[in-house]
């Protein structure tokens, strides 16, 4: 049976049976096509792909997220590539697609729509039957409704989480790490926060450039000053391990700012897991439940 499904660019793609020869340019994808038990289709991954580990290790890179080998990827002859709109160059997709390659692109910025789009690839796979499958989609809503009800009943921490160091990053509101903190009780203290260009004006060192100037650029990922940390006086800050592998050094940095998550000898500045943070996906279906216990430890 032809199946026709949409990627979260619009673009209806036809499946004539399940692909059986994948190429997997998103790690939270290589491991959500392992969780549905997919794993075995999957012909090329990305060197930043590291988990299922039994599963990647069966599996040959084709490159970085930024810069794959097309060459490699067309040379493995897959029937689906898929991708992710922010992690991947456009270019790169756009010569795969015109080699006649199906590519599949997503770009979930709620918790809900990246588990919205496990069930949208298991359908892709021919397994959203499988008992299997379905209780992963179902653990991942349940954990998704619980939370939600939670959120609700309590007063959110202010929350800062910055995505690098040097220069220091965060995230605006419109992305899946700052919903993943609403979700769990944590507000983004620079949810309103664009990126500005150029970087002098990200940093409040000049005038921005007007918006007819950045049209089409990414502007949710700011560049911030300590200062402005300290001006949003954050109640909690917590330090993913990816992509900026932040260290315990990193973490006195924060804890010498004069804000409220550096009270009480620094306790709410945290070190955490960031794969529960952005990995959309199948990391949700318990990656929910963490980032709850963290924010609740934290209050």
């Amino acid at each position: 049976m032809l199946l026709r499904i949409e990627d979260d660019r619009l673009r209806e793609l036809t499946f004539p049976g399940a692909p059986r020869r994948v190429v997997s340019l998103v790690p939270s994808d290589t491991y959500t096509i392992a969780a549905i038990g997919c794993g075995d289709a999957l012909v090329g991954r990305t060197d930043y792909c590291e988990l299922p580990k039994d599963v990647v290790a069966k599996v040959p890179s084709v490159g970085g997220t930024k810069n794959p080998d097309v060459k490699a990827i067309l040379d493995l002859s897959p029937d689906l590539v898929v991708a992710n709109q922010e992690e991947n160059t456009r270019g790169d997709l756009e010569k795969i697609a015109q080699a006649g390659i199906r590519v599949y692109v997503a770009f979930p910025k709620t918790v809900t729509r990246g588990i919205a789009h496990v069930a949208k690839l298991a359908r892709i796979f021919r397994v959203e039957r499988d008992p299997a499958v379905r209780d992963l989609v179902k653990r991942a809503y349940t954990a998704l409704h619980e939370a939600s009800v939670a959120r609700a009943k309590v007063v959110p921490l202010r929350a800062f989480c910055p995505i690098w160091m040097d220069p220091l990053m965060t995230v605006h509101g419109d992305t899946f790490i700052s919903d993943m903190l609403d979700l769990a009780g944590a507000q983004n203290v620079f949810a309103d926060r664009e990126r500005r260009y150029p970087l002098a004006a990200d940093l409040g060192k000049a005038r921005p450039l007007p918006p007819e100037k950045v049209a089409g650029k990414d502007t949710r990922y700011p560049r911030v000053t300590f200062e402005e940390v300290t001006a949003r006086a954050p109640e909690i800050v917590l330090l993913p391990d990816e992509p900026h592998p932040f260290t315990e050094d990193d973490a006195e940095v924060f804890r010498r700012l004069p804000i409220p998550a550096a009270e009480d000898g620094g306790r709410r500045i945290v070190r955490t897991l960031g794969k529960d943070l952005s990995w959309y996906g199948a990391q949700s279906a318990d990656g929910i439940a963490r980032v709850r216990a963290l924010v609740d430890r934290l209050r």
